[in-house]
């Protein structure tokens, strides 16, 4: 059941969502009622709620209306917080300043999953810092990306550096075995911050060009924690690099926050 505000969502209050797309949300994964990174997701929701909207948001009231939604349920499953404000007009997008707090839920796939291949296309996302609902670009290079015969798309700048795939970071092993962020303007993810404090790492300049000295590559993002990439284009990938293992590991390991 979706809730909009802790009541059963009334679906003339999601049409704005729906006809103009403008809001924005995190997706948490949760395992036994426990989150990895809930009060990170709670601080995202917050700072985007500013930038998208200029408001304040409660992460005290999220978190109930959380709560609400998932009841005592167990096991694993993703939850999905969107922020929208239902009075929006197209026209008027300056005037929209009341934030509604939409949460649903969907099953989540066992961990771990298996590797991506994914192609690399020259894309940039709009707002790349804020997880918003505009995701017709990422989709759509998605898609062109599995009618190719891919999983999924690895975006590049025109500056040939990478940043990011559509729905997750992406993070290398470099020819020293070293983990790699990409220095670029990427949207800041949940997960990958918690691997950023658990393993030692460098950011920087990661150009698609020299991809094939990389060792091994990964996604990551709540839903998937850490998942091998396998092909990078025509690059092949070892899916078992013993520090993509590690990373791998200490996510499981993770027991996460109570909701």
């Amino acid at each position: 059941m979706a809730l909009l505000n802790g009541h059963p969502a009334d679906p003339d209050a999601l049409r704005t969502l729906a006809l103009t797309n403008y809001g924005h949300f995190t997706s948490m994964r949760v395992d036994d009622q426990h989150v990895r990174g809930l009060t990170r997701h709670l601080e995202r929701l917050v700072r985007d709620c500013h930038t998208v909207f200029g408001a304040d948001l409660d992460p005290a009231l999220v978190r109930q209306y959380v709560r609400a939604a998932v009841g005592d349920e167990r096991g694993a499953f993703v939850v999905r917080v969107t922020i929208l404000d239902p009075g929006l007009d197209l026209g008027r997008p300056a005037d929209a300043s009341d934030p509604h707090v939409l949460v649903t839920h969907r099953p989540a796939a066992a961990l771990p999953l298996p590797p991506l291949r994914v192609k690399s296309v020259r894309y940039q996302r709009d707002v790349a810092q804020v997880k918003h609902t505009g995701l017709f670009g990422a989709l759509h290079h998605r898609r062109a990306a599995q009618l190719a015969g891919f999983d999924d798309a690895l975006f590049v700048g025109p500056d040939g550096l990478v940043s990011e795939g559509g729905t997750w970071n992406v993070g290398f092993i470099d020819a020293d075995g070293s983990v790699v962020w990409p220095k670029a303007d990427v949207l800041p993810g949940v997960t990958m911050a918690l691997l950023q404090e658990l393993h030692a790492h460098s950011v920087e300049p990661v150009l698609v060009d020299h991809l094939s000295e990389m060792q091994a590559a990964f996604a990551t993002n709540t839903t998937i924690g850490v998942r091998a990439i396998g092909a990078i284009d025509d690059t092949q990938l070892p899916t078992e690099h013993p520090a993509l293992v590690e990373l791998r590991e200490s996510f499981l390991a993770l027991r996460g926050e109570q909701l």
